[in-house]
């Protein structure tokens, strides 16, 4: 194995001690809202997220190392900044949401909705974040095959938690009224009326 081989798997060594502390963090902030009567939602597919994330880092690694893909100078560049751009606001996510920040579905706005840093502009910071992060890790090393298969896989499974969050989040007025009318993922140069896309997003009787 050359020298960019061996430097891709500390990298993803690194970010499986990253998600170890994610996972801290998170028990943390379970144990206190559970404290303060917050209770999980019941979520089906939360143990598919799991596996998800962890595959990811494992056939990003095989892929490199047994079909013995190429670092692309260019390509490795590109996607080393997304990365960085996907940690950096996935940190920013968790710093903003301070005690409210879970990775389970634990509907907090009771406590307060969360409408500064990233969340000024869009609903789901963090899966933005994850979602790019997913992609560049393993288009860093050129590992395809892995990046492809990541995307379609992790766009179903977040399709099926954003439901599942967004019907619990919704039945709270004050998020429907500061938070509705905010695009999901990526910022809007224009806005629209509040009125309009809360009436769109808000549940139906």
């Amino acid at each position: 194995m050359g020298v960019t081989v061996f430097a891709y798997l500390f990298l993803l060594f690194a970010v499986a001690l990253l998600r170890l502390v994610e996972l801290w963090i998170f028990r943390r902030n379970q144990r206190l809202l559970a404290v303060k009567g917050v209770k999980k939602v019941p979520e089906a597919g939360f143990r598919w997220m799991v596996v998800f994330h962890a595959g990811i880092l494992v056939s990003s690694g095989v892929e490199v190392v047994f079909f013995q893909r190429p670092l692309i100078p260019l390509m490795a560049f590109v996607m080393g900044l997304l990365l960085a751009f996907a940690v950096g606001l996935r940190w920013w996510v968790i710093r903003v949401m301070a005690e409210h920040w879970n990775v389970q579905v634990m509907v907090s706005t009771e406590l307060g909705v969360v409408m500064h840093g990233p969340f000024r502009w869009i609903r789901h910071p963090n899966y933005a974040a994850v979602f790019v992060e997913m992609i560049a890790l393993p288009l860093l090393h050129t590992a395809w095959c892995t990046a492809l298969a990541g995307a379609i896989i992790h766009g179903w499974v977040l399709r099926e938690r954003i439901r599942v969050e967004e019907a619990a989040l919704l039945t709270n007025p004050t998020y429907v009224a500061c938070m509705a009318s905010k695009p999901r993922f990526v910022p809007r140069l224009f806005r629209r009326p509040l009125k309009r896309a809360s009436e769109r997003l808000a549940p139906k009787a």
